[in-house]
Protein backbone atom coordinates (compact mmCIF):
# COMPACT_ATOMS: atom_id res chain seq x y z
CA UNK A 1 0.00 0.00 0.00
CA UNK A 2 1.68 3.26 -1.02
CA UNK A 3 2.25 6.07 1.80
CA UNK A 4 0.71 9.58 1.61
CA UNK A 5 2.37 12.28 3.49
CA UNK A 6 -0.16 14.72 4.99
CA UNK A 7 1.44 17.86 3.04
CA UNK A 8 0.45 15.59 -0.12
CA UNK A 9 -3.69 16.06 1.45
CA UNK A 10 -5.45 19.58 0.52
CA UNK A 11 -5.98 21.37 3.80
CA UNK A 12 -4.25 18.67 6.54
CA UNK A 13 -1.12 21.48 7.42
CA UNK A 14 -2.68 24.67 7.36
CA UNK A 15 0.29 27.24 6.22
CA UNK A 16 2.72 28.77 8.67
CA UNK A 17 1.50 32.63 7.83
CA UNK A 18 -2.16 31.19 8.27
CA UNK A 19 -3.71 31.87 11.53
CA UNK A 20 -7.14 30.72 13.14
CA UNK A 21 -9.99 33.86 13.70
CA UNK A 22 -9.81 34.48 17.28
CA UNK A 23 -13.53 33.50 19.11
CA UNK A 24 -15.63 36.71 19.84
CA UNK A 25 -17.40 35.60 22.95
CA UNK A 26 -16.33 33.33 25.92
CA UNK A 27 -14.20 30.15 24.94
CA UNK A 28 -15.92 27.05 25.93
CA UNK A 29 -14.36 24.70 28.61
CA UNK A 30 -13.42 21.45 27.43
CA UNK A 31 -15.30 18.15 29.29
CA UNK A 32 -12.72 16.26 31.43
CA UNK A 33 -12.10 13.31 29.75
CA UNK A 34 -13.29 10.04 31.71
CA UNK A 35 -10.72 7.07 31.93
CA UNK A 36 -10.04 5.66 28.55
CA UNK A 37 -11.21 2.07 27.89
CA UNK A 38 -9.20 -0.50 25.96
CA UNK A 39 -10.74 -3.28 24.04
CA UNK A 40 -9.33 -6.87 25.06
CA UNK A 41 -6.97 -8.01 22.51
CA UNK A 42 -8.77 -10.46 20.29
CA UNK A 43 -7.61 -14.02 21.52
CA UNK A 44 -5.60 -16.12 19.12
CA UNK A 45 -6.97 -19.22 17.18
CA UNK A 46 -4.30 -21.64 17.33
CA UNK A 47 -1.18 -21.37 18.93
CA UNK A 48 2.31 -19.57 17.85
CA UNK A 49 3.47 -23.43 17.75
CA UNK A 50 4.45 -25.70 15.84
CA UNK A 51 4.53 -23.33 12.49
CA UNK A 52 1.74 -25.33 11.07
CA UNK A 53 -0.45 -23.12 13.34
CA UNK A 54 0.52 -19.85 12.01
CA UNK A 55 0.50 -20.68 8.73
CA UNK A 56 -2.89 -21.74 9.14
CA UNK A 57 -4.08 -18.67 10.79
CA UNK A 58 -3.29 -17.34 7.58
CA UNK A 59 -5.41 -19.24 5.58
CA UNK A 60 -8.66 -18.80 7.36
CA UNK A 61 -10.93 -15.70 7.53
CA UNK A 62 -14.18 -14.96 9.78
CA UNK A 63 -17.44 -15.68 8.26
CA UNK A 64 -15.50 -17.48 5.18
CA UNK A 65 -14.74 -21.23 4.55
CA UNK A 66 -11.20 -22.74 3.79
CA UNK A 67 -11.42 -26.31 1.61
CA UNK A 68 -8.92 -28.87 2.68
CA UNK A 69 -8.50 -31.56 -0.11
CA UNK A 70 -6.20 -34.95 -0.28
CA UNK A 71 -6.17 -38.30 0.84
CA UNK A 72 -8.16 -38.92 4.14
CA UNK A 73 -5.16 -40.49 5.36
CA UNK A 74 -2.97 -37.74 5.60
CA UNK A 75 -5.60 -34.96 6.28
CA UNK A 76 -6.70 -36.75 9.27
CA UNK A 77 -3.73 -36.11 11.97
CA UNK A 78 -3.64 -32.83 10.42
CA UNK A 79 -7.41 -32.44 11.70
CA UNK A 80 -6.80 -33.98 14.92
CA UNK A 81 -3.62 -31.34 15.47
CA UNK A 82 -5.97 -28.69 14.20
CA UNK A 83 -8.52 -30.02 17.29
CA UNK A 84 -5.77 -29.93 19.87
CA UNK A 85 -4.20 -26.59 18.92
CA UNK A 86 -7.78 -25.00 18.77
CA UNK A 87 -8.24 -26.30 22.90
CA UNK A 88 -4.33 -25.38 23.68
CA UNK A 89 -5.46 -21.67 22.46
CA UNK A 90 -8.64 -21.62 24.36
CA UNK A 91 -10.89 -21.95 21.33
CA UNK A 92 -13.80 -24.15 20.98
CA UNK A 93 -14.67 -26.25 18.27
CA UNK A 94 -17.93 -27.05 16.62
CA UNK A 95 -17.36 -30.08 14.45
CA UNK A 96 -20.08 -31.73 11.80
CA UNK A 97 -19.31 -35.20 10.87
CA UNK A 98 -19.75 -37.16 7.93
CA UNK A 99 -16.82 -39.58 7.19
CA UNK A 100 -16.92 -41.09 11.31
CA UNK A 101 -13.16 -40.32 11.84
CA UNK A 102 -13.62 -38.49 15.25
CA UNK A 103 -11.28 -40.37 17.27
CA UNK A 104 -10.95 -38.55 20.85
CA UNK A 105 -8.26 -40.60 22.23
CA UNK A 106 -5.93 -39.74 19.44
CA UNK A 107 -6.94 -35.91 19.60
CA UNK A 108 -6.06 -36.40 23.17
CA UNK A 109 -2.68 -37.56 22.66
CA UNK A 110 -2.36 -34.57 20.30
CA UNK A 111 -3.37 -32.19 23.32
CA UNK A 112 -0.91 -33.91 25.10
CA UNK A 113 1.94 -33.10 23.19
CA UNK A 114 0.83 -29.55 23.17
CA UNK A 115 0.51 -29.60 26.81
CA UNK A 116 -3.18 -29.58 26.94
CA UNK A 117 -5.06 -31.74 29.54
CA UNK A 118 -6.83 -34.22 27.11
CA UNK A 119 -10.05 -34.38 28.99
CA UNK A 120 -10.27 -30.06 28.52
CA UNK A 121 -9.40 -30.47 24.83
CA UNK A 122 -12.44 -33.15 24.62
CA UNK A 123 -14.66 -31.00 26.37
CA UNK A 124 -13.89 -27.67 23.75
CA UNK A 125 -15.26 -29.86 20.81
CA UNK A 126 -18.89 -30.18 19.90
CA UNK A 127 -19.55 -32.74 17.73
CA UNK A 128 -22.27 -33.58 15.77
CA UNK A 129 -22.52 -36.53 13.79
CA UNK A 130 -24.78 -38.18 10.99
CA UNK A 131 -25.48 -42.13 9.83
CA UNK A 132 -27.71 -41.17 6.99
CA UNK A 133 -27.75 -38.36 4.47
CA UNK A 134 -31.26 -36.97 5.41
CA UNK A 135 -30.34 -37.05 8.96
CA UNK A 136 -27.04 -34.67 7.71
CA UNK A 137 -29.40 -32.62 6.28
CA UNK A 138 -31.29 -31.98 9.31
CA UNK A 139 -27.75 -31.08 11.39
CA UNK A 140 -26.92 -28.65 8.80
CA UNK A 141 -30.29 -27.13 9.10
CA UNK A 142 -30.07 -26.50 12.86
CA UNK A 143 -26.06 -25.71 13.14
CA UNK A 144 -26.51 -21.84 12.77
CA UNK A 145 -28.60 -22.36 15.58
CA UNK A 146 -26.71 -25.13 17.81
CA UNK A 147 -23.28 -22.32 17.27
CA UNK A 148 -25.93 -19.46 18.75
CA UNK A 149 -26.55 -21.78 21.70
CA UNK A 150 -23.01 -22.92 21.98
CA UNK A 151 -20.52 -20.37 20.44
CA UNK A 152 -17.73 -21.82 18.81
CA UNK A 153 -13.94 -19.70 17.68
CA UNK A 154 -13.95 -23.18 14.74
CA UNK A 155 -16.37 -24.48 12.42
CA UNK A 156 -15.37 -27.56 10.81
CA UNK A 157 -17.49 -29.53 8.19
CA UNK A 158 -16.03 -32.59 7.59
CA UNK A 159 -16.04 -34.74 4.78
CA UNK A 160 -20.13 -34.12 4.38
CA UNK A 161 -20.87 -35.98 1.35
CA UNK A 162 -20.07 -39.31 2.21
CA UNK A 163 -23.27 -40.04 3.42
CA UNK A 164 -24.86 -39.26 0.66
CA UNK A 165 -23.10 -41.95 -2.02
CA UNK A 166 -25.46 -44.73 -0.18
CA UNK A 167 -27.23 -46.34 -2.71
CA UNK A 168 -30.37 -45.14 -1.81
CA UNK A 169 -29.64 -42.00 -2.82
CA UNK A 170 -30.80 -41.07 -6.51
CA UNK A 171 -28.37 -38.73 -8.11
CA UNK A 172 -30.61 -36.46 -8.89
CA UNK A 173 -31.48 -36.34 -5.07
CA UNK A 174 -28.00 -36.32 -4.22
CA UNK A 175 -27.08 -33.08 -5.92
CA UNK A 176 -30.40 -31.27 -4.71
CA UNK A 177 -29.75 -32.32 -1.11
CA UNK A 178 -25.74 -31.68 -1.54
CA UNK A 179 -27.08 -28.27 -2.91
CA UNK A 180 -29.27 -27.64 0.16
CA UNK A 181 -26.55 -28.52 2.95
CA UNK A 182 -24.22 -25.82 0.92
CA UNK A 183 -26.68 -23.13 1.35
CA UNK A 184 -26.86 -23.90 5.02
CA UNK A 185 -23.25 -23.88 5.32
CA UNK A 186 -22.66 -20.22 3.96
CA UNK A 187 -25.52 -18.97 6.47
CA UNK A 188 -23.77 -20.81 9.72
CA UNK A 189 -20.80 -19.03 8.53
CA UNK A 190 -22.02 -15.87 8.13
CA UNK A 191 -24.14 -15.65 11.18
CA UNK A 192 -21.72 -17.46 13.35
CA UNK A 193 -19.08 -14.79 12.18
CA UNK A 194 -15.66 -16.94 12.74
CA UNK A 195 -14.00 -19.50 10.22
CA UNK A 196 -14.97 -22.34 8.66
CA UNK A 197 -12.99 -25.38 7.53
CA UNK A 198 -14.48 -27.77 4.84
CA UNK A 199 -12.67 -31.26 5.00
CA UNK A 200 -13.02 -32.29 1.44
CA UNK A 201 -10.84 -35.26 0.80
CA UNK A 202 -12.46 -35.57 -2.95
CA UNK A 203 -12.37 -31.57 -3.91
CA UNK A 204 -15.44 -29.81 -4.86
CA UNK A 205 -15.77 -31.90 -7.45
CA UNK A 206 -16.82 -34.45 -4.72
CA UNK A 207 -19.46 -31.65 -3.12
CA UNK A 208 -21.82 -30.73 -5.99
CA UNK A 209 -23.00 -27.06 -4.57
CA UNK A 210 -20.94 -26.23 -2.79
CA UNK A 211 -18.74 -23.50 -5.28
CA UNK A 212 -22.06 -21.79 -6.02
CA UNK A 213 -24.47 -21.88 -2.82
CA UNK A 214 -21.76 -22.63 -0.53
CA UNK A 215 -19.81 -20.37 1.99
CA UNK A 216 -17.39 -17.66 0.24
CA UNK A 217 -14.51 -19.47 -0.34
CA UNK A 218 -11.34 -17.92 1.74
CA UNK A 219 -8.53 -20.43 0.64
CA UNK A 220 -8.10 -24.01 -0.51
CA UNK A 221 -5.93 -25.84 0.82
CA UNK A 222 -4.25 -28.90 -1.06
CA UNK A 223 -1.94 -31.66 0.72
CA UNK A 224 0.21 -33.35 -1.79
CA UNK A 225 2.98 -36.13 -1.74
CA UNK A 226 6.26 -35.60 -3.51
CA UNK A 227 8.88 -38.09 -3.38
CA UNK A 228 7.54 -39.07 0.15
CA UNK A 229 7.48 -35.59 1.88
CA UNK A 230 3.83 -34.18 2.45
CA UNK A 231 3.48 -30.54 1.30
CA UNK A 232 0.03 -28.27 2.44
CA UNK A 233 -0.16 -25.75 -0.61
CA UNK A 234 -2.77 -22.50 -0.12
CA UNK A 235 -3.98 -22.06 -3.30
CA UNK A 236 -4.77 -18.37 -2.56
CA UNK A 237 -1.23 -17.03 -2.42
CA UNK A 238 0.89 -20.30 -3.17
CA UNK A 239 2.05 -20.40 0.32
CA UNK A 240 3.52 -24.18 1.26
CA UNK A 241 4.20 -25.91 4.18
CA UNK A 242 6.36 -29.20 4.61
CA UNK A 243 4.95 -31.69 7.34
CA UNK A 244 8.17 -32.74 7.94
CA UNK A 245 9.24 -36.11 10.41
CA UNK A 246 12.04 -35.05 13.52
CA UNK A 247 12.90 -35.22 16.86
CA UNK A 248 11.61 -33.24 19.09
CA UNK A 249 14.03 -30.31 19.90
CA UNK A 250 15.53 -30.41 16.37
CA UNK A 251 15.65 -27.16 14.04
CA UNK A 252 13.47 -26.84 11.06
CA UNK A 253 14.04 -24.95 7.58
CA UNK A 254 12.07 -22.05 9.21
CA UNK A 255 15.12 -21.44 11.44
CA UNK A 256 17.62 -21.10 8.36
CA UNK A 257 15.20 -18.85 6.82
CA UNK A 258 14.23 -20.82 3.59
CA UNK A 259 11.15 -19.25 2.96
CA UNK A 260 9.47 -22.84 3.22
CA UNK A 261 7.10 -23.17 6.54
CA UNK A 262 8.25 -26.62 7.90
CA UNK A 263 5.97 -28.13 10.41
CA UNK A 264 6.88 -30.19 13.76
CA UNK A 265 5.10 -33.70 13.14
CA UNK A 266 2.15 -34.55 14.77
CA UNK A 267 3.28 -38.24 15.68
CA UNK A 268 6.98 -39.09 14.51
CA UNK A 269 8.36 -40.94 17.64
CA UNK A 270 11.70 -39.67 19.06
CA UNK A 271 14.81 -40.60 17.49
CA UNK A 272 17.40 -42.74 19.62
CA UNK A 273 20.93 -40.87 20.48
CA UNK A 274 22.33 -43.18 22.41
CA UNK A 275 22.06 -47.43 23.49
CA UNK A 276 20.75 -48.70 26.81
CA UNK A 277 22.98 -49.38 29.13
CA UNK A 278 22.48 -53.37 30.59
CA UNK A 279 22.80 -53.68 34.31
CA UNK A 280 25.42 -56.00 36.24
Amino acid sequence: MAAIALSELPGAIPRPDARPPLPSGPVPTRPRPGPVRRRAAARPLLPPEPAFFPWMTGRLADREATVWAGDAADITPLLELLYAGVAAAGGRVSLLEGANRFDPYRIGAAARRLGVDPTLAARRIRLARAFTAHQMVALADGWAAEIARHPATLLVAHNLPALFDEEDVAPEERIALLGRVADRLARTAHRAGRPMVIVQPGGLARFPGLAEHGPRLFDYVRLERRAGAGWLVGLRDGARCALVGRPAGQHGLEAFGTGEEVMVAWDAPPRRTGRRSKPG
